[in-house]
């Protein structure tokens, strides 16, 4: 079941560095409730469409729109608050060594203001939705790849997100880790009926836990549909040559 009131649209979302456009006039709708991949190779502007996604940088022409909300020009306040109700997780986990498990979750909520007793319910609360309850104390060099992306899902869960930006979140981990982590994603997102917008350079990535794709190739948008037709019936050269592996 899908709930269509957090529905993401792009509208021409271009962004240059140095004169190139690494993101060339993206159109793209995103429904609530879903998994979405967006898959390119390499340079093909995949992170750069996500950080203008989530607010982290603004496009130089576009409009980016949640529910009826254009959001690409929020400012101050009204720009933290809707940051705040998106969470990301990254490839290389971007935790803080100098704090434990514990801490490393509870970061985004001593930020935003929470009380010591939300923090510690809150926190408990997510060590066990990603299973690492026994962890808790550790530091995060006695944690294996895949625990370190456990607390790394926590912390982005922490203030109860609307969407879920996963970039190459499985492309450090080895096969097996990568199936649980996607199966703990995928549960996440059935039991908290978040949306989650997930890039990824990994045919089997998508393929196992996307409903909808975007491909991307040079910057742009080339191809759009569901998983069961781009992999069936890619229309592009950029789809087929990732199809083909």
């Amino acid at each position: 079941m899908r709930y269509c009131f957090f529905m993401i649209r792009l509208k021409g979302l271009t962004k240059r560095y140095a004169g190139l456009e690494a993101v060339a006039d993206a159109d793209l709708t995103i429904n609530d409730g879903c998994i979405f991949g967006i898959i390119g190779r390499s340079g093909a502007g995949k992170s750069t469409l996500l950080r203008m996604m989530s607010l982290l940088e603004r496009p130089d022409s576009g409009e980016l729109y949640y529910g009826g909300e254009r959001v690409d020009t929020l400012k101050g306040t009204a720009l933290l608050m809707r940051r705040r109700q998106m969470g990301m997780i990254f490839q290389n986990f971007n935790l803080f060594s100098s704090r434990n498990v514990t801490g490393n979750i509870a970061y985004p909520l001593e930020i935003a203001g929470f009380s010591r007793k939300e923090i510690d319910s809150r926190v408990e609360e997510l060590l066990y939705m990603v299973q690492i309850s026994d962890k808790a104390a550790s530091r995060l060099r006695e944690l294996s790849g895949g625990q370190k992306q456990r607390v790394a899902i926590a912390r982005a869960l922490a203030p109860r997100p609307r969407v879920l930006f996963c970039d190459e979140a499985t492309s450090a981990l080895d096969p097996q880790t990568t199936r649980s982590i996607l199966s703990l994603i995928r549960d996440l997102q059935s039991q908290l009926r978040i949306t989650v917008i997930l890039v990824t350079h990994q045919m089997e990535v998508i393929r196992s836990i996307c409903q909808d794709v975007a491909v991307m190739d040079g910057g742009r948008i080339v191809e759009t549909g569901t998983v069961a037709s781009v992999f069936d019936d890619p229309k592009t050269d950029a789809a087929k040559n990732l199809v083909k592996g």
